[in-house]
């Protein structure tokens, strides 16, 4: 007997000998790998990082040894998500401001910047979130109660979108600005000779130049902050839409320390000196840094009226919104960037800012090929213009049709917004679709994008049977919009978006099955595990 035990024994431990060792199984799982195919798979192996095997439990145990074993009891893994558009830095920064957004009237606004100072007592009051057309008095607000409560201290508040801005009049004194100041691309309202304190666009750059910057340390914590928050929801890279050159080098520094574990996407901020940096140091990459597009801005928004109409607004005449730039320095840009290996990546609403940019693209792109330069947005088309897309990548955020759908007709009229919010028809035509949030725009929950898109519902299951659903995606659709082609526009598939061999180990755990649960359950999901090469970060 104790021969046959010492040979099992024997027989054991040369199994085990022979086994390849990985850092990491996770077995017993219904994985969505996102590959090619489309497969599903039970289990994978981690190495390094990486990912150095998928197939079947079996097949997976049968072939590796490691000390930490995940069995994920049948619960559905996908890659983890990546969202295309949203504003990372900014997030993080509005964890310290006063947050507006949800108020349901300009009173609410008040109320919460009051409350606000009283905990915080700011020299200054900065903050995000409101918007008048959630307002029974669908009409932007006027200054004059918060001149009356903060006589002395300077406010400035942004709306939801980021592209329009209330200023107190102690704000406006400290940044010298008059009723005579000149001003381009953008809007400063006035009423009766004065103004409003509504800046919209370009010229909130004037109010802003007199807020102080925030400290190192104060950067630092608005960073950590966003990815706390990121991270909870499964984001495991973030494509941050516009941010300085400071940041960017504080965010690598973070990350190379080991301080800061999501992977960020950078788009650098249109500016000459960021250009001139940039273009000529070439693409900056790291295992979690990214930089190699250029953020333009060619128009403002729709809920401030802002987006560049070929037509006037429907409700308000002769009114056609703005172009931040005119079509000679888009055309300047453009060529700069396409002699550089970085990518043009446009915000663009309005369906004449669209055209303009999609034109432009063209021109430059006419013998450059697989540039995947983007227009971000891509919100309000001419039916003619959707054939540019061809050579463009669409990157889309599919809340914004959800929380625009209750006015949006208003401003564009009952025959533009048959082609507004179009994802299967930019899907069709180029072939895929980036998906993101433009958070703090919208919540950050990937969520709440995958049920915008597929049902073109928001939460209070409006309108009943979708918005335009001739353009809703399919939850397939959805998923690679969301991982394996958000990975394609920026340049990044072979090394993230699927699970599969060689691939960095980015994915999450969920507790319920997206590609299956009932449509309604799934704004309500959660992530149970995120990991990102492999380490699990929540």
């Amino acid at each position: 007997m104790k021969k046959i035990a010492l040979l099992l024994l024997t027989m054991v431990t040369i199994s085990c000998s022979i086994k390849e060792k990985a850092d990491t199984l996770i077995i017993n799982a219904n994985v969505y790998t996102v590959n090619t195919n489309f497969d599903k798979a039970e289990a994978f192996a981690i190495k390094n990082g990486k990912i150095i095997d998928v197939g079947t439990s079996l097949e997976i145990q049968s072939k590796y040894a490691s000390t930490y074993i995940n069995d994920a009891k049948g619960k559905t893994i996908l890659p983890g998500f990546i969202d295309a558009h949203c504003h990372f830095y900014g997030l993080g920064l509005q964890q310290q401001k006063v947050d507006l957004t949800g108020t349901k009237s300009f009173d609410e606004v008040v109320q919460r910047i009051v409350d606000f100072q009283k905990e915080k007592k700011v020299s200054y009051i900065t903050g995000r979130g409101w918007d008048q057309n959630d307002w029974e008095v669908k009409e932007f607000p006027s200054k004059d109660k918060l001149d009356q409560l903060f006589p002395n201290t300077p406010i400035a508040v942004r709306r939801i979108d980021g592209h329009a801005l209330l200023a107190n009049q102690a704000a406006i004194n400290l940044a010298g600005v008059t009723i005579d100041t000149p001003f381009s691309g953008g809007e400063i309202l006035k009423k009766n000779g004065k103004l409003t304190g509504i800046f919209i666009d370009n010229p909130m750059e004037l109010i802003e130049a007199k807020i102080q910057l925030p400290s190192e340390k104060e950067q630092i914590k608005a960073l950590k902050e966003a990815e706390k928050i990121c991270l909870f929801y499964g984001l495991t890279t973030v494509n941050d839409a516009g941010i300085s050159r400071e940041t960017i080098e504080l965010i690598d520094s973070l990350q190379q320390a080991n301080e800061l574990k999501i992977r960020i996407y950078a788009m650098v901020s249109n500016s000459p000196k960021n250009l001139d940096y940039y273009l000529n140091k070439g693409i900056i990459k790291t295992d979690r840094l990214n930089v190699r597009s250029i953020k333009v801005y060619g128009d403002g928004a729709l809920g401030s009226r802002g987006a560049a109409m070929k037509e006037s607004y429907s409700d308000k005449h002769n009114h056609f919104g703005a172009l931040l730039a005119s079509p000679e320095e888009f055309m300047n840009i453009a060529k700069k960037i396409a002699a550089s290996d970085y990518q043009m990546n446009s915000h663009a609403i309005g369906d004449s800012a669209n055209y303009l940019l999609l034109k432009t693209y063209q021109e430059v792109l006419i013998e450059k090929k697989d540039r995947r330069w983007r227009i971000e947005h891509a919100q309000i088309l001419d039916p003619e213009d959707f054939k540019y897309f061809d050579n463009i990548l669409p990157s889309v955020q599919p809340t914004h049709a959800t929380s625009d759908m209750y006015w949006a007709e208003d401003r564009v009229g009952s025959k533009r917004i048959k082609s507004s919010y179009a994802y299967k028809d930019l899907l069709t035509n180029y072939g895929k679709i980036a998906l993101g949030t433009d958070f703090p725009v919208e919540r950050v929950s990937p969520f709440l994008t995958f049920y915008a898109a597929v049902a073109r519902k928001d939460l209070n299951n409006y309108p009943e049977n979708g918005f335009q659903m001739e353009n809703a995606l399919t939850r397939e659709e959805t998923l690679k919009g969301m991982t394996i082609w958000a990975a394609y526009s920026n340049f990044e598939e072979q090394e993230k978006g699927s699970i599969e061999v060689g691939k960095f180990a980015d994915f999450i755990i969920l507790d319920k099955n997206i590609m299956e649960i009932e449509l309604s359950k799934i704004p309500y999901l959660k992530v149970e595990e995120t990991y990102i090469g492999g380490e699990r970060v929540y």
